[in-house]
């Protein structure tokens, strides 16, 4: 095994991560959850004082 061959592997382990992470992202199931933390800095809540 040389260092090209090596190299290619994690080249295409690292772009298998990025599909995952886009599929995980833009599953329907996903959605109300990164809904509710889009708006959640921009929620008023009433102080604990």
């Amino acid at each position: 095994m040389d260092i090209n061959f090596l190299r290619s592997a994690v080249t295409v382990a690292a772009f298998a991560v990025f599909v995952g992470i886009l599929v995980w992202a833009y599953l329907p199931a996903r959605r109300q959850a990164f809904d509710e933390a889009a708006v959640m800095p921009l929620k008023d809540e009433e102080s604990s004082s």
